[in-house]
């Protein structure tokens, strides 16, 4: 049995891949920041969870010889690396030159699979963005995963490590607890129904098990040439779409209201070219009116349960 490393595997991206992991046949382990029972972790496919900083100490101790490291830990968040650059850069580069040394060092032989986001290209137009499109992120968000890339590509053509990294786009689903659609569930509940920005700003939305089966695809492309692929389906929807859609699922009479006011950092429109993913042979299942009925349902069942909202 195989050993793979999850970092971040407490998070929202992280814990759909270990269970998927799991049910390919590999030994799961998960490092990063999170708290959570054994019966919890477990559930989500890990033989072992490691509570700490992704660091090279860390992956000394706990990494054990993996055969594959997805790098799933680091900020996901725009917002919040504005309010927070330093630590922003910490999660997010810090700790990616850790997961690439340790490998360097001990595991030379070992896959790494790197968790990068479309932020880098920044406020790219009207376009779909292309892997080869030049990066030009305009969050500090952006630039720490373009900082990430470029460390992986490195380590890749300098020490022969195989490297790949996936450029996700707008992530969803169940567990998802920020971001858009956790904010919007929360607002709904609360009768509150304005968003920032005019509703015209365009996502491309990838349900969370279509992520996970995308990085278990990529995990197999890893090479010394450090592939980068886009994490999307190819097609763009607005967020006043997408608020609707979530509104009619909650059975919300109402419509979403916008203030105009964009938020610091977020282009007006990012939206994937999939032709490297679709060369794979991986093409995206879920539709958006499923997954967010999906995001619905467990967000009435689990979320509003446990939490007090955002």
């Amino acid at each position: 049995m195989q050993t793979a490393v999850v970092t971040g595997a407490y998070g929202f991206i992280g814990r759909h891949l270990a269970r998927r992991l799991a049910a390919a046949g590999y030994r799961v382990i998960g490092i990063g920041h999170g708290s959570w029972g054994r019966e919890e972790w477990a559930g989500w496919g890990l033989c072992d969870w490691r509570h700490a900083d992704v660091d090279l100490n860390a992956m000394l101790t706990y990494a054990e010889q993996p055969a594959v490291i997805f790098h799933c830990a680091g900020s996901g968040s725009v917002g919040f690396s504005m309010q927070h650059p330093f630590q922003d850069y910490q999660r997010s580069v810090t700790s990616t030159i850790a997961v690439l040394e340790f490998v360097r060092l001990h595991v030379p032989d070992c896959r790494v699979v790197l968790l990068s986001s479309a932020a880098v290209y920044g406020a790219a137009g009207g376009r779909r963005l292309c892997e080869t499109e030049p990066v030009n992120p305009i969050s500090p968000y952006g630039v720490h995963k373009k900082i990430a890339e470029d460390l992986c590509r490195s380590y890749a053509s300098s020490f022969g490590l195989a490297v790949a990294a996936v450029r996700f786009f707008s992530v969803y689903g169940p567990e998802l607890r920020k971001q858009l659609l956790w904010d919007a569930s929360w607002k709904i509940q609360q009768k509150r129904h304005e968003f920032s920005g005019d509703g015209s700003e365009v996502r491309d939305f990838l349900y969370v098990s279509d992520a996970v089966e995308l990085l278990l695809k990529i995990a197999e492309q890893a090479s010394d040439q450090c592939p980068v692929v886009n994490g999307g389906t190819g097609e763009g929807v607005s967020i006043r779409s997408v608020l609707t859609e979530l509104f009619r699922c909650f059975g919300e009479p109402d419509d979403p209201l916008f203030s105009g006011v964009a938020r610091p950092g977020d282009p007006a429109q990012l939206i994937a070219d999939c032709a490297r993913a679709h060369h794979t042979g991986w093409r995206a299942q879920v539709r958006l009116e499923e997954g967010v009925t999906n995001y619905v349902r467990w967000f009435r069942a689990h979320a509003a349960a446990g939490s007090s909202g955002c």
